[in-house]
């Protein structure tokens, strides 16, 4: 259970993808989200997993995070076997190594964003203290209010700091800026890059905005369940010279 364990980010390769497929049964009908897909994310790497809706981008991205199983095909996590592992080791692997971003904040309305924060920071080892992740993610000033007295980017990033708190290996983002307007979502992209730039985090994010590509290491297209290319940036753009 080593590699499920907390530790000093590694290099590397992260994840491994060895023909990854998945299928849903509905009714009688079967739905093919994945179809073989073959991969490697490496430490410290900022990746964007960029396609339209129904390519199989939010599926790729559970899978990753354990939050689903792949139907067939080989996942390894720094050499550890997640394909087929039990509740138990996946409960295991998301709590010390994955911090998730989705596009909706999921704060507690009733707690502050210090409080929001807390509630992983309590059950980590090793975390951050909230006020640490709130500064990185430039709300220090903001830490004691509620959830309805933030932005909807401020609530976003509150959500990626409670994400971060507990030093997570991985950072997996679904659509993180998809129900924000183009300056805030600049501004919780700005958080996102910070964090992979100064923690070293394998960094990944889907979005079906081009754009957005520009400031990633490495860009994977999806499309009908499979990679259909995969390029790499030569230089990275600052987000915050991103428009679309």
């Amino acid at each position: 259970m080593n590699a499920l364990a907390p530790s000093p980010l590694s290099t590397g390769v992260v994840f491994q993808a060895k023909k990854l497929r998945k299928v849903y049964h509905t009714g009688e009908l079967d739905v093919v989200a994945l179809h073989g897909v073959d991969m490697e994310l490496n430490a410290g790497e900022l990746v964007c997993l960029l396609g339209a809706s129904g390519s199989g981008k939010s599926t790729l991205l559970n899978i990753l995070g354990g939050l689903d199983i792949p139907t067939s095909g080989e996942l390894l996590y720094k050499g550890w076997p997640l394909d087929g592992s039990d509740e138990n080791t996946l409960t295991l692997f998301r709590r010390n190594c994955v911090g998730f971003v989705f596009q909706f904040y999921n704060l507690i309305p009733s707690l502050t964003a210090r409080e929001n924060v807390a509630l992983i920071t309590s059950i980590s080892r090793n975390p951050m203290t909230p006020e640490e992740a709130l500064e990185m993610v430039g709300l220090g000033k903001r830490m004691d209010h509620f959830p309805s007295q933030l932005s909807g980017g401020e609530q976003q990033r509150v959500a990626i700091a409670r994400a971060i708190a507990k030093r997570p290996e991985v950072l997996l983002c679904d659509e993180p800026t998809g129900a924000l307007d183009v300056t805030t979502g600049i501004t919780v992209l700005e958080a996102v890059e910070r964090i992979n730039r100064e923690l070293g985090t394998l960094t990944v994010v889907i979005t079906h905005n081009a754009a957005m590509a520009d400031m990633a290491d490495r860009v994977l297209h999806l499309s009908d369940g499979r990679i259909v290319d995969s390029h790499r940036n030569e230089t990275r753009m600052p987000a915050a010279q991103l428009k679309w």
